[in-house]
């Protein structure tokens, strides 16, 4: 299980995958044992891993990313592994999400006054770059890390959820209306 307490976003402490967690995210690669060499031998370096099979990765800004990972966690069904990575918060989802989520999101009814949120969708076909195995500070980190073989991962529906929640929720004014503070565990 990984517990997480955070300060603010940009200087989180980062959090160690596990040898199970790397497994599941190396599973991803065309050689997931040679990716697993690899990290093993240099587990301070980032990786780029395709999308589609096993998660897609759903990429948003920061602090949009920040009040939906908030609302999953204390009023939705928690999230998966989720990552900070070039100024940007990576949600992994479930397989089909980065197909679904951006069609739900358009059917949704914002209003004159709204606009939808449009987070970069990676599913079949794209690849993301995660940061290293091991807890080291930086711009790439792990904010929830893997942590299982088969850690739960929200679908489409969830983060739709979660999105139009945090998009219709009023936007903090300030840097001490944020509260960057996070406690929850993988599933």
């Amino acid at each position: 299980m990984t517990t997480l307490t955070t300060a603010p976003a940009l200087t989180a402490p980062a959090t160690h995958v596990t040898p199970q967690g790397a497994a599941w995210l190396a599973s991803a690669a065309a050689h997931p044992r040679r990716t697993l060499a690899v990290w093993q031998a240099r587990p301070g370096l980032p990786a780029t891993l395709p999308c589609g099979d096993p998660f897609d990765v759903v990429n948003v800004p920061l602090v949009l990313g920040r009040r939906v990972l908030d609302l999953l966690w204390a009023e939705g069904p928690g999230s998966g592994p989720v990552a900070v990575h070039r100024g940007r918060m990576l949600l992994f989802a479930a397989p089909g999400t980065a197909h679904r989520l951006p069609a739900l999101l358009a059917w949704e009814e914002w209003g004159a006054s709204r606009t939808a949120p449009v987070p970069l969708c990676h599913g079949r076909g794209d690849a993301v770059t995660v940061p290293p195995l091991a807890a080291t500070p930086g711009p790439s980190r792990w904010l929830v890390a893997p942590d299982m073989r088969e850690p739960w991962l929200p679908g489409p529906e969830a983060l739709l959820w979660a999105f139009v929640r945090a998009a219709r929720t009023p936007a903090p004014t300030g840097p001490g209306d944020i509260d960057f503070s996070f406690r929850g565990s993988s599933c």
